[in-house]
């Protein structure tokens, strides 16, 4: 398969590397695997510990809304047009898509009514909500992978495929760069898994940034948020 020659180079010929998804795959299984039980661990009344969780958990919904809405704008359609044989998979991922997405508006719903109170209550609802939202991903993401990926790679160039990561990499604030870079290096199953991921796909600069600045932000972040966990 061609598509990238040198590192980082794009080109227009059909055939591209899909392996960044299976990468973002990871990161959100390790964020809603966790989640259920940062929830269920918040005392009783502990609204201060309670908001620290809920701005971990809105911020993990509002990226996979993110990322959902990148494939909605940018990848079914194509895939469709392209690869009239995979309609039927593409159909099952917008049916999961919305899935998920009543899911996610239930959270919505229902974590700040819980990060207000700290109730047990309100918390297994939002635990229940999360619990639900790892069903759902662990069935999409896999038929994604199994199913999508393998016809993205023939059918769409590496320039369209790189489009979707930087629509993607756009809905993420600035201030939060390097929190959510730590998430997806933290996700790997070693640090020198990690570390040979970042050298073969990130540029210099953005290496040396998180060595110098990004790690440290990104380590204080981690022990706010995992508290007692870490």
């Amino acid at each position: 398969m061609s598509g990238r020659g040198a590192r980082g180079t794009r080109t227009d010929e059909v055939g591209c590397d899909t392996a960044d998804m299976v990468v973002i795959h990871r990161l959100f299984r390790m964020l809603f695997t966790d989640a259920p039980g940062l929830v269920r661990g918040v005392p009783d009344g502990d609204t201060e510990r309670a908001a620290v969780v809920a701005e971990h958990v809105a911020e993990a919904a509002g990226a996979l809304h993110n990322h959902h809405h990148t494939e909605d704008e940018l990848l079914w359609d194509e895939l469709e047009s392209r690869a009239p044989a995979c309609a039927l998979h593409v159909g099952q991922m917008r049916a999961q898509h919305a899935a998920v997405a009543r899911v996610l508006d239930q959270l919505g719903d229902a974590l700040p009514l819980w990060r207000a109170s700290a109730d047990p209550s309100d918390g297994d609802r939002v635990a229940a909500l999360l619990d639900e939202v790892l069903a759902l991903l662990e069935e999409h993401l896999g038929q994604e992978e199994e199913r999508i990926l393998p016809v993205a790679a023939t059918a769409m160039s590496q320039r369209e495929w790189d489009a979707l990561g930087e629509h993607g990499r756009a809905s993420v604030p600035r201030d939060r760069q390097m929190i959510q870079l730590g998430w997806i290096l933290d996700s790997f199953s070693s640090p020198a898994e990690a570390r040979e991921w970042a050298r073969q796909n990130l540029p210099a600069p953005a290496r040396a940034i998180f060595a110098l600045l990004g790690r440290r932000q990104f380590e204080a972040h981690k022990r706010i948020v995992l508290g007692a966990a870490v």
